[in-house]
Formats: structure tokens, sequence, C-alpha cells
């Protein structure tokens, strides 16, 4: 079973059983199979170079758009400009996160320094944003269902499957951010 991540004089460290460490890293490759750009064989590589991307379309699939949301609001034009200036980086960014976290789940134990734990939460927050999303979580009352299933036996749809899935990761995220502010409170 899980074991929350604590802060110690060695880093930040938890430690997860090989089925989670199994269900994160098929939740990592998910995530990161959705943000993957489709490649253009048109595409001009100095826009590419520096990151411009203005083939890019506001997404359909509304997690992808949970994962990659407009910047501006009540203005189309505007959003799409941004999004062509800022969406290819984003989406590096969150695949690189995505990446490095599944790379420490080699070993039951996991050991993350300050940069490391930051690209843990990071990680764990999209699966968070792509798990709420598929559960039609919106508020409170929404999360609440979701929270009301707490048994793996139980789980015999698949939406009580994803709520389990989203509080099991929930709960790792919330462990992982305890941990960072213990960590950032003992360096002052």
């Amino acid at each position: 079973m899980a074991r929350a991540f604590s802060a110690g004089r060695k880093g930040i460290t938890g430690h997860l059983e090989p089925a989670e460490r199994d269900l994160l890293r098929k939740l990592f490759a998910d995530i990161i199979t959705m943000l993957e750009p489709s490649t253009a064989a048109s595409e001009d590589p100095l826009a590419a170079l520096i990151g411009l991307d203005m083939d890019v379309r506001v997404p359909t699939d509304p997690a992808l758009l949970r994962l990659l949301p407009d910047a501006v609001r009540d203005d189309a034009d505007s959003a799409l400009e941004f999004r062509q200036l800022t969406e290819r980086s984003l989406r590096e960014g969150k695949i690189g996160a995505l990446r490095a976290a599944s790379l420490g789940l080699e070993t039951d134990k996991i050991v993350l320094d300050n940069e490391g734990a930051t690209l843990w939460a990071k990680a764990l927050n999209d699966v968070r944003l792509v798990l709420a999303e598929r559960l039609d979580i919106r508020d409170e009352e929404d999360a609440e269902r979701v929270h009301e299933v707490q048994d793996w036996g139980e789980a015999d749809d698949v939406e009580s499957y994803l709520s389990l899935v989203y509080n099991f990761v929930s709960w790792l995220q919330e462990s992982l951010v305890q941990a960072m502010l213990v960590s950032l409170q003992r360096a002052k």
C-alpha cells in the first residue's frame, strides 16, 4: 500500500507498490499521448524552433481543453493568437513533467529533490484535471459524489473505478504538496 510523501534529510520520499506504480505509469502515458501534437509535414522549421504553431486549434476533447484552456475569454481571435504563441511550449512542458515523473516510478521508494517534486506535482495535477473532466466534476457536490466511493471492491463500473483512481491521485498529490511545504519551512 502506498505511503504518503514526507520531507526528510534526503529530500521528499514516498513509497508505492508495483501495481500503484503501474497505474501511474499508464496514466502518465495516456496524458502524454493526449498532449502530443499531430506532426505536420509542412511545418515551418523556424516556427517550430521558436515555438510558434500557426495550425493550432482549440481542442475538441474537453479533457484536453482542461489541460490547455483558452487564456483569453470573450475574444476568440486573441485567444487563438495567444494559443498559437504558447501552446507548443505548454504541451512540451507538461509532457516533460509527465515523463520525468514516469521515470521516477522504477523503484518502490521514490526520492525527490525540489525540482523532481515540482515535476511530480505538475504531472499529478494534469492527471487529476483529466480525471476530473472524465468524471464531470464541476463543483463541490460533484467532488463529494466522487469521494463517496471508497473501496476497490465496490468499483463495478467505469465511473466507480475512475473515482477511486481520482481519489488515489488526489491523496498522493496532497501528500506531496504537504511534504513540499514542510521542506520549504525547514529551508528557512
